[in-house]
């Protein structure tokens, strides 16, 4: 795992810009918000990070360490998150329409209100997590592991849940299997 110290965009340390975006956060003066769209943080540790607005959209954070992370109403659309570790963070009304989440650790996490439309969550653990009032029309959950997870207020139509198991997911009132929402 790479620190966010020893991480360079543009010339800055990746440290500095997480500095001044949580002054931003914070509403304090000298605060700006991380604009990390398109850089490569492939292995970086954001292990509970504030990041809440940033914009990671088109990002590199395959492996990266996202645990206990506030990412609410962040930016991650087009960001590949592939084998990324995001248990128990905070995703409430995040972005991420057409990202790859695929084989990530997304348990215990809080996706209230967040957009998955078109992502791809292909083999990533899901467990536990609360998906209620997502966005996820055209997202891959083929063979995602769903134990426990919360889609009771989530429309799944569109979505594909082929090679998912279903038993322990609390699902949305009057639920039918279609073509549309496969398990």
């Amino acid at each position: 795992m790479k620190s966010p110290k020893s991480v360079r965009i543009a010339g800055k340390k990746l440290s500095d810009i997480l500095e001044k975006h949580a002054r931003f956060v914070r509403g304090e003066e000298g605060g700006e918000r991380a604009d990390l769209a398109g850089a490569d943080l492939q292995n970086v540790d954001f292990t509970k990070a504030n990041l809440t607005y940033a914009n990671f959209a088109g990002a590199k954070l395959v492996g990266a360490c996202l645990r206990e992370a506030k990412l609410g109403s962040g930016d991650f659309s087009k960001a590949n998150l592939h084998k990324a570790d995001l248990r128990r963070a905070d995703l409430t009304e995040a972005h991420f329409p057409g990202a790859d989440l695929s084989e990530a650790l997304v348990s215990g996490v809080e996706a209230f209100r967040a957009d998955f439309q078109n992502a791809n969550l292909r083999g990533a653990d899901l467990g536990m997590t609360n998906f209620r009032d997502a966005a996820v029309r055209g997202a891959n959950f083929q063979g995602a592991r769903l134990n426990a997870t919360i889609l009771r207020e989530t429309n799944l139509e569109g979505a594909d849940l082929s090679g998912t198991d279903l038993s322990t997911a609390l699902l949305p009132r009057n639920y039918a299997k279609t073509g549309a929402a496969r398990s």
